[in-house]
């Protein structure tokens, strides 16, 4: 059966009706799924595995029989460690069906037939009894239900249930505890993530500086945690002000609440400086005693040697609701607050003893000021990056004249305010959202500007001269920024609007950015390719049937698609120089045939093709340009630095090819793109020879 799907496409903006097979969405769900990342990451299974065997031998020593149940088994691989280890049964809840019914055939082939039963139900649906989906209750409770903020799965809830329903008192829990640490530091870079600095702009009446408004300034922010893998972030982007302390633990083993609630601890700062960002990981005991531990601790907390990569799970940045000054010795309280699915902290100074018995749950941060619902977190990084700005400032310098009209097409951006303090006789901007026009508007008053600079909340197919005072543009701006862009070259919209208001514009206008290209590069990952490859057997297991599925949904598009990942997180090296492989000319309107290139580019270091990497360069006026990708390759290794504002598209090859020593094959890549000016859309084909 077929379904129509509605979608607005990111690069035309046109609203389209795709047919999709009425599995299309299972297919993606399990394409891009992190199942491949969690049976690679060898750490965590080897602690399973032995935390599973030594709850299985406590019971047996007991002289009870050992009852399993597992909670959100996906590929059985828990169940089947239980069952190895000598477990007399077991119980495998999996509500996702797609992955219930593989879990059956991974058990079947392993042999796990009569000592498995796969459960498609979610497990507070679960019955017990002689008619039940379980015998008996389980007296060994197996689960991996976190993520990197350990409950925004889900886990207290289904715990809670499990205690009261499924297993019995007093069972044994693999694992046993979780602990959650944090620890206080000072950071401009991920508190550029939250907060809008002020932007100061070198015009001809001296120095101009645009700032926020004060709800902004004063705005907790979204509620959601911001996860990273912080083991990319070098110590010279933060500065540590606390020791790393347990915020709260856990016990599995126990009934457990879910209720919200709070948990404060007392820190004394190691230095002084603006407390502004709490930074937190979690590690897990698999057993009572705590000898067999996994741990997200970051590389300043622990050995090297002992990093596991994975990106199932990560470490977690908190913004505090605003920065708090600390001086070293003088104590504070930190506050974590939590509800089912979320933390958030709160910091006070340390007063008296009375007063300090409450500890006070604070409200879960809502962002009031709407600017975090338009601009993402990297989007918060952009804006702040002088650097980027300065770019843009010398730009508009070189091309805006006294009488030129200017209108603006990026979403929620800084570009009619520096156009208008760059000496433009008027300026519009078009902003596609009520939320956006809302952000700009504000924006504006702050910097007085409300008469000065117009919105027009309207799509660009729909401007009319009377939006625009009857003028024509003569100079239309775009950084360009669409809130809908996933891959860099959905903002290639700007291309599309620039064609469809082209009837408001002067005959000479000029348009900035003048042209864009796409990028390419072959690269080696270091640890990324992990979440795309098979895995094989796992820890004795065969889990092909799940590689099989993985590549049998990943296939289920005719064309493979680029991902978008932001590689500043993902280590990777160039084994080939970059390639500009399309350029858009945006001072033409969008051509009606497709674009399209065919070309080689030579390998010239050894190492695995893991895949190819896209990213778009914007060039702004001449020799002005702004780059959304690779900023530069740092040593002859090859080790790559990018853009940390923006996710770059990477395209995996299929097979892993390997050239260990350049004489061997391969010694080139060949690519064939293609972008098509009616979907917008990019296919590729990459053949490695």
């Amino acid at each position: 059966m077929k379904t129509f799907c509605g979608r607005a496409n990111p690069t035309t903006g046109a609203m389209e009706w795709l047919e999709e097979d009425e599995d299309y969405d299972y297919h993606q769900e399990i394409a891009r799924s992190r199942y491949a990342d969690m049976l690679h990451d060898k750490d965590r299974n080897v602690k399973y595995y032995q935390g599973i065997r030594a709850a299985v031998s406590r019971v047996k020593e007991r002289g009870e029989k050992a009852i399993v149940l597992d909670i959100g088994t996906g590929t059985g691989l828990l169940s089947m460690m239980a069952a190895s280890a000598g477990a007399d049964f077991c119980y495998a809840v999996e509500v996702f069906k797609p992955m219930a019914n593989a879990a059956v055939k991974i058990v079947e082939k392993n042999g796990f037939r009569d000592k498995i039963k796969v459960i498609n139900k979610h497990s507070t649906e679960v019955t017990v009894g002689p008619d039940g989906d379980m015998q008996c209750r389980a007296n060994i409770l197996v689960t991996e239900l976190f993520d990197t903020e350990l409950i925004g799965e889900g886990a207290l809830p289904t715990y809670e249930h499990a205690h009261k329903y499924l297993v019995q008192e007093g069972c044994e829990a693999v694992p046993h505890r979780a602990t959650v640490y944090v620890q206080l530091v000072e950071s401009k870079r991920m508190w550029s993530w939250n907060k809008l600095f002020p932007v100061h702009v070198e015009a001809e009446g001296g120095e101009k500086i645009i700032v926020s408004p004060s709800e902004m300034e004063n705005c907790p922010g979204v509620p959601s945690v911001c996860d990273i893998q912080l083991n990319q972030m070098p110590s010279s982007d933060f500065t540590v002000l606390s020791d790393v302390v347990t915020m709260f633990s856990v016990d599995f083993s126990k009934a457990v609440r879910s209720a919200s609630t709070s948990y404060r601890v007392q820190l004394e700062p190691v230095r002084s400086g603006k407390a502004q960002i709490v930074l937190s990981w979690w590690d897990i005991d698999m057993d009572p005693c705590g000898t067999i531990n996994c741990t997200m601790a970051p590389y300043w907390v622990k050995p090297t040697s002992a990093l596991q990569w994975r990106d199932h799970w990560m470490q977690c940045v908190y913004f505090l609701p605003n920065e708090e000054p600390v001086v070293q010795g003088e104590k504070v309280h930190l506050t974590a607050c939590r509800d089912q699915y979320s933390v958030w902290y709160k910091l006070q100074k340390a007063r008296g003893e009375e007063e300090n018995k409450a500890a006070v749950c604070v409200e879960n941060p809502v962002c009031r000021c709407q600017a975090h619902l338009l601009w993402n977190r990297p989007r918060f990084g952009q804006l702040n990056d002088q650097n980027r700005t300065r770019q843009y400032v010398k730009s508009l310098m070189k091309v805006l004249k006294t009488d030129s009209v200017c209108l603006c097409i990026s979403d929620g951006s800084l570009l009619p305010v520096l156009a208008h303090y760059l000496g433009a006789k008027q300026v519009f901007t078009l902003e596609n959202s009520a939320v956006s026009r809302s952000v700009m508007e504000k924006f504006f008053k702050a910097n007085h500007l409300e008469d000065k600079i117009k919105i027009i909340e309207a799509r660009p197919e729909l401007l009319t001269s009377s939006h625009l005072e009857d003028k024509k543009i003569s100079v239309l701006v775009g950084e360009p920024f669409f809130t809908t862009s996933l891959l860099p070259w959905h903002n290639l919209y700007f291309w599309y609007a620039r064609t469809a208001v082209t009837s408001h514009l002067t005959s000479d206008v000029t348009v900035l950015p003048q042209s864009a290209s796409l990028h390419m590069m072959i690269v080696e990952f270091q640890d990324l390719w992990r979440i795309r490859s098979p895995c094989g057997t796992c820890e004795g297991f065969d889990v092909q049937t799940m590689d099989d599925m993985i590549k049998n949904s990943l296939n289920f598009r005719e064309s493979k698609e680029a991902e978008p990942h932001p590689l500043w997180e993902y280590p990777c090296k160039s084994l080939s120089d970059p390639q500009e492989v399309l350029t858009f000319d945006f001072r033409d309107t969008v051509p009606e045939h497709s674009l399209s290139t065919e070309g080689s580019v030579k390998l010239l270091r050894k190492g695995k093709s893991h895949g190819a990497v896209l990213w778009m360069e914007y060039h702004l006026a001449a020799d002005i340009s702004v780059n959304t990708g690779l900023m530069q390759i740092s040593n002859e290794k090859g080790n790559c630095e990018w853009n940390p504002h923006c996710k770059q598209a990477v395209y995996f090859f299929s097979s892993v090819i390997e050239s260990e020593t350049l004489s061997d094959l391969p010694s080139a890549v060949t690519y064939a793109i293609n972008f098509n000016t009616k979907t917008g859309e990019i296919a590729m084909d990459f053949k490695l020879l």
